[in-house]
């Protein structure tokens, strides 16, 4: 059981290595246009800071360093990912943006690094604090690019809902879920099974708006300056 975890586990990391590689479309795109146009940059604030806080939990966890080093690449590319949306962002919304970095991705993740081995004497009850903190955080991250989806709607296109972002959190989430069942820790199990479940939601979403004629003055509306690019 524990050799066929073990396979499991490195089929997981490479998935999430293309997780974490899947926005570089999605970036190129930004880089050339030199704008950030309608792309939300929470899904990446959200994956970066979940990513810094499953590393440090597959530190301190006995037996889980396929999730520290999967999750230290994240750190590395969603890093990458968030200064390219700060250097590009409109400057009406850099210093929010900037302000939305520093809370999600220095802030919190310190406080709670702290915080955790402040409160909590045993490397057990440390583990299993980060490992509830960090399940809360995969399930927003799974969820995060649901935030496009009101765009998704009212414009009826899927330009700003990129798809292979959708269908690597989906193979990801089963592929973790299977490995956390094998290894029967739940705090992998919960926030993956409900990544299973929102990827599977997002991927119905966009082949059911694929192929849509596309509202053309709502798309227009959404694209205009005073639409937040923070939802």
């Amino acid at each position: 059981m524990a050799e066929l975890s073990f396979y499991v586990g490195v089929i997981g990391n490479v998935i999430s290595v293309l997780v974490f590689l899947s926005p570089v479309e999605t970036f190129w795109k930004i880089v050339k246009l030199r704008s950030t146009e309608k792309y939300e940059c929470l899904p990446y604030i959200c994956t970066l800071m979940g990513s810094s806080l499953w590393t440090y939990y597959g530190i301190v966890t006995p037996g889980e360093y396929l999730v520290s080093t999967v999750n230290g690449f994240g750190v590395l590319a969603e890093s990458i990912y968030v200064l390219i949306f700060l250097f590009f962002v409109p400057k009406h919304k850099f210093l929010k943006t900037v302000a939305l970095v520093l809370a999600m991705n220095v802030i919190f993740p310190v406080i709670m690094i702290v915080g955790t081995r402040t409160v909590f004497g045993y490397a057990k009850a440390r583990s299993n604090s980060m490992g509830f903190i960090c399940a809360a955080l995969n399930i927003i991250m799974y969820g995060s690019p649901l935030s496009a989806i009101k765009t998704v709607v009212t414009t009826r296109s899927v330009k700003y809902m990129p798809f292979w972002l959708s269908f690597f959190l989906f193979l990801n989430g089963a592929i973790w879920a299977v490995y956390a069942l094998l290894l029967h820790d739940v705090f992998l199990l919960v926030p993956n099974g409900m990544g299973f479940l929102l990827g599977t939601m997002q991927l119905l979403i966009y082949a059911f708006y694929r192929n849509a004629k596309p509202n053309i003055e709502d798309e227009e509306e959404a694209l205009t300056p005073s639409q937040p690019l923070l939802s």
